[in-house]
């Protein structure tokens, strides 16, 4: 993630990152991204529907069957409130899953998502920040956040604690809105994201500017070979990543050796 040292930008000198298509001081981006999905987190999987065509859903399925979750596995599932990943994972016959998040009224959905179709054990639920988690060393067996990163203020922070946390054979899974590959759709999902999404917010979420934000931060976040040049910077090895979709999505994923 880019970042810079404007003096305009914040007091003293303040870093900044971007929000979206805005520089705006590191220091006040959690509290912007997490207004944006304290207003639609009641609309998650509606949010997400719009942003894929309903797609995600598949490509869940896709995340979670490249996981191999196995009795006895422990999951960190990051930036997961509303329990999509969780939920699969434990369906799949995964041990037990914490998801953490730094929204409460996304976890605040999923516990009410979780209790509605009987799931009660094995998951815990904990408001938590990807670049400071609230997980001892070496404590999990699998890492996976799904749509959460490219809204974390410093991304090689984030990935130094996956690390972190993992036990060695441990593996780091992420899915995320990526660089479309194939020639000529890319202008057609431009207008898709940029003309038509933030209408389709205003009309449905009555929230114009969330949508505009998620679909900026899409285009803001590193392509494809540059997010797997900093997965490997964080320690990570047998590093690859997924086209899905024509590079709208991609998982990336590597091993703690």
């Amino acid at each position: 993630m880019s970042k810079h040292t404007d003096p305009a930008a914040g007091e003293n000198g303040e870093n900044t990152t971007h929000f979206g298509f805005r520089d705006v001081p590191e220091s006040q981006k959690a509290s912007m991204v997490r207004e944006v999905f304290d207003t639609v987190a009641s609309k998650y999987d509606l949010m997400n529907d719009l942003m894929s065509g309903g797609i995600h859903r598949l490509w869940k399925d896709t995340f979670i069957n490249e996981l191999k979750p196995r009795p006895g596995m422990k999951l960190l599932d990051v930036a997961g409130g509303t329990g999509d990943i969780a939920f699969r994972f434990l369906k799949n016959g995964g041990g037990s899953v914490t998801v953490c998040d730094i929204n409460y009224e996304m976890l605040h959905v999923g516990r009410d998502r979780a209790a509605d179709h009987g799931i009660l054990k094995n998951i815990n639920w904990t408001v938590g920040d990807a670049q400071k988690l609230p997980l001892p060393d070496h404590s999990v067996d699998a890492y996976t956040i799904a749509f959460g990163i490219r809204n974390v203020t410093r991304i090689e922070e984030a990935l130094s604690e996956a690390f972190r946390v993992l036990r060695p054979g441990g593996k780091f899974q992420c899915l995320e809105f990526s660089k479309v590959v194939v020639p000529g759709f890319d202008k057609l999902y431009d207008t898709y994201s940029f003309k038509l999404l933030p209408e389709i917010g205003r009309f449905i979420a009555g929230n114009r500017e969330a949508y505009q934000y998620l679909a900026e931060s899409i285009r803001k976040f590193p392509d494809q070979e540059t997010f797997a040049s900093m997965i490997r910077a964080a320690g990570f090895e047998r590093v690859k990543y997924r086209n899905l979709s024509g590079g709208i999505a991609a998982i990336h994923s590597g091993w703690r050796v």
